[in-house]
């Protein structure tokens, strides 16, 4: 099983294949302004990727007066990737090639019966299935990669201790290593909201030098990314947003109760849930009573329709965590100062008012706004950001 960093041995070659990814389609005039090298030196790496079939020919470039350039681009059938979102809902696997393009996929609801063990034997199986349908060799999948709740430890491929999984057996969990040797390819492990963001930078935002994801569902999960690299430190940093205190005397964590006052008590899904079934039990009038037998019954689906209903409760409980939401936004915003906020995950993606009203809240609370002019959006890839931006790192590690 090579290592991914061996496919292409040039440091030169991979150089030049880590722009030409960049950019989609580039001339070779541009990739000489680019990369420093020489006409001689540049014309051995483009014959070196295009015979061993990483780089395509596309075509010519318009011509400056001289000679129309040729155009370069990856190929995208040169191999293939997988990615694996692993959440505490839902998991996800994608075929990606080296476009990025998703050539097929399958998910599994995460039930009280879906362990680890049983999880990783439906991904073997998954993944043998989508190679046989689509006819590719073994040694034209380069590697998987896993974008799962935090924390991980990335260098041991490990899962450490992730909160509200509905299975046993999540904690201290090797599912590097193990895939690893199912499958018989490399396998990378990063947390889902650092996936999250690469899937949405090669969605379109590499234009922008500095960016900042943040998920919220059922807890809140975000990552950073500076000149087109993910931000680590010296721990794992996707769960840390939601343990940003605003409000030293507020209620305690749902997991961790010597905790008060932060960020994730105030907006996740299960606060949510837990919030309205309170209220209810308070004798609050809410359409929510005619759907459920018992206040503990309420579940996000139920809230939802509420909310579409117009339902005067539980749009209040929404106003409230979004707002909530957006004072945590503006924290960020004050101290990293990204130029692009990309915003996902259901609380998100589910409601307009949630994130009309967040994004509102964040602005209103910046530092220099309107000068400091931060663009919001919502991801480009929904549900498949996770397992695509896992994919993603592996055609990386190409280029390393």
């Amino acid at each position: 099983m090579p290592n991914l960093e061996e496919w292409i041995p040039n440091r030169k070659a991979k150089q030049i294949l880590a722009e030409i990814r960049k950019r989609g389609i580039v001339s070779k005039f541009d990739l000489l302004d680019l990369s420093g090298l020489t006409s001689s030196t540049l014309t051995r790496m483009l014959e070196e990727l295009t015979s061993t079939g990483w780089i395509e020919e596309s075509g010519l470039g318009e011509s400056s007066g001289g000679r129309r350039p040729l155009l370069y681009r990856l190929k995208h059938d040169r191999g293939y990737v997988l990615g694996l979102d692993v959440s505490r809902a839902t998991t996800r696997l994608v075929l990606c090639d080296l476009h990025l393009e998703k050539i097929d996929s399958a998910s599994w609801q995460m039930t009280e019966r879906m362990t680890p063990d049983l999880l990783l034997q439906e991904v073997v199986q998954a993944t043998r299935r989508m190679t046989a349908k689509h006819a590719l060799e073994p040694d034209k999948i380069l590697g998987m990669g896993i974008g799962a709740v935090g924390p991980v430890d990335r260098a041991k491929g490990m899962m450490l201790n992730p909160l509200y999984f509905p299975a046993e057996g999540w904690s201290q969990l090797p599912i590097g290593p193990k895939l690893e040797r199912e499958l018989g390819v490399p396998v990378m492990l990063d947390n889902g909201a650092n996936t999250a963001l690469l899937a949405e930078y090669w969605a379109g935002s590499q234009q922008y030098r500095h960016l900042l994801y943040v998920r919220a569902g059922v807890g809140l999960r975000s990552a950073m990314m500076s000149n087109g690299q993910l931000v680590y430190g010296a721990v794992d940093m996707e769960g840390s947003v939601g343990h940003m205190i605003i409000q030293t005397d507020g209620p305690p964590h749902p997991e961790r109760p010597h905790v008060f006052g932060c960020l994730e008590s105030f907006v996740s899904i299960p606060v949510l849930e837990k919030q309205a079934a309170v209220r209810l039990k308070q004798g609050r009038r809410s359409v929510l009573t005619e759907w459920v037998d018992q206040p503990d019954e309420v579940g996000f689906p139920q809230l939802l329709k509420a909310l579409s209903a117009d339902d005067r409760l539980v749009t209040e409980l929404f106003t409230q965590a979004a707002t909530y939401f957006g004072i945590g936004l503006s924290n960020l915003l004050n101290i990293l100062h990204p130029e692009k906020v990309i915003l996902g995950g259901p609380l998100i993606t589910t409601n307009e008012l949630f994130y009309q009203i967040s994004t509102q809240v964040a602005l209103k609370n910046t530092l220099y706004y309107p000068a400091y002019p931060v663009t919001f959006t919502r991801g480009k890839l929904s549900d498949d950001a996770l397992a695509v931006g896992a994919a993603a790192m592996v055609i990386d590690r190409l280029t390393l």
